[in-house]
C-alpha cells in the first residue's frame, strides 16, 4: 500500500466511469494496453479483485465498488484542494447547466439566487443535451428528463407547461402566421407540436431556440414557448390556451457528491425556493 498514489485512484476512476479501456484510454490520453497493466498492478498492490473483465468492457466487483465509493470523496477533496492552492481570489465555482429558455429566463432573475457578493462563481452551461454529472459535466442541471441510473439526486420542480404566444402588437384576427423550429432542431414534443398540424401556416422557420424566442417578441408571429417564459414576458400574450399534451416535468439534479459542497448546496435551495415562488409561472396557471 506504500506504493499507491492518486494517479492510480485517478485512472482507476476513469476505467470504471467509462466501463472500457479504449474509452479510458481517449479520456486520459494514456493507452489502452498501459491502463490494462495499470489496472492489473492496482489489484496486485490492493490484494484485491476490482473488475470483472468481459469482451464488452470491466465491471465493478463489490471491492471495487468499495474503493470506487470512497475515491469519489478523494476527488471532492482533491478539487478542494486545487482551489485553495489557486489562492483566495479563485473563487470556486459553481456550474449549472440548462436549456436556452431557462437560461433566458433564469439569467434574467439572476439575482433571486445569486449575487455578486457571493463567495462562489457560476458558470452557466447552456445545451438542450443532457449533460453527464457523473463525469462532472456540470454541478447541477435543470432539465426535463430524470435520470433513471447515475451516482444523483432529482428533485422535481413542477410541471412545466407550453401554450402559443404572440408579440403584444401582433393582430391575432387578421394573421395567422406562426414561427417553428426548423425540423432538425426540433427535439420534442412541445417543438415539434407546430410543424405537427399541415394547417398552421408556418412563414418564419428558426434554427435555435433564442431566435424563436426573439422573432416571436419582434411579432414575426405566433410560436410556442414555455408558459414560464411567455407569460413572464409583457411584450408576449397568450394566442391560446396551455397544450395539455406537450406539458413536461421539471427536475433539479445534481451530483450525489458534489451537492454536499456549501456553495452546491447553496445554488440547490436556492433555485428550490425560487421555482417554488413561481409554480404558477411553470404550470401555466398564471396566463389561465
Amino acid at each position: 500500500m506504500n506504493d499507491l498514489d492518486w494517479n492510480d485512484l485517478r485512472l482507476f476512476c476513469h476505467v470504471v466511469r467509462e466501463g472500457t479501456l479504449s474509452g479510458a484510454a481517449v479520456r486520459t490520453g494514456i493507452s489502452a494496453p498501459t491502463l490494462g497493466r495499470a489496472m492489473r498492478a492496482l489489484e496486485t498492490r490492493l490484494g484485491r479483485a476490482l473488475f470483472a473483465r468481459h469482451r464488452t468492457g470491466y465491471r465493478l466487483l463489490p471491492d471495487g465498488q468499495a474503493l470506487y465509493d470512497r475515491v469519489r470523496g478523494m476527488e471532492a477533496s482533491a478539487r478542494a484542494i486545487k482551489d485553495w492552492r489557486e489562492g483566495a481570489h479563485a473563487l470556486p465555482i459553481v456550474s449549472a447547466a440548462m436549456g436556452n429558455w431557462m437560461s433566458v429566463f433564469l439569467g434574467g432573475r439572476l439575482n433571486a439566487v445569486w449575487t455578486p457578493e457571493d463567495r462562489f462563481r457560476l458558470c452557466f452551461k447552456t445545451s438542450e443535451q443532457p449533460v453527464d454529472l457523473e463525469r462532472r459535466e456540470a454541478d447541477i442541471a435543470i432539465a426535463r428528463d430524470r435520470p433513471e441510473t447515475g451516482n444523483v439526486v432529482a428533485l422535481r420542480l413542477g410541471p412545466c407547461a407550453y401554450a402559443p404566444y404572440a408579440a403584444r402588437a401582433f393582430d391575432q384576427t387578421r394573421n395567422s402566421a406562426w414561427v417553428a423550429l426548423a425540423r432538425e432542431v426540433a427535439q420534442t414534443p412541445a417543438e415539434r407540436w407546430t410543424d405537427a398540424d399541415p394547417a398552421r401556416w408556418i412563414t418564419v422557420w428558426a434554427n435555435a431556440r433564442g431566435i424563436l424566442y426573439d422573432l416571436t417578441v419582434g411579432g414575426a408571429g405566433r410560436a410556442v414557448l414555455p408558459c414560464y417564459l411567455g407569460d413572464s414576458d409583457p411584450d408576449l400574450v397568450r394566442a391560446g390556451s396551455a397544450i395539455p399534451e406537450i406539458e413536461e416535468s421539471l427536475w433539479l439534479i445534481a451530483h450525489a457528491d458534489e451537492r454536499h459542497r456549501s456553495e452546491v448546496r447553496a445554488m440547490i435551495d436556492r433555485l428550490r425556493a425560487f421555482f417554488r415562488e413561481r409554480d404558477g409561472l411553470l404550470s401555466g396557471a398564471l396566463g389561465n
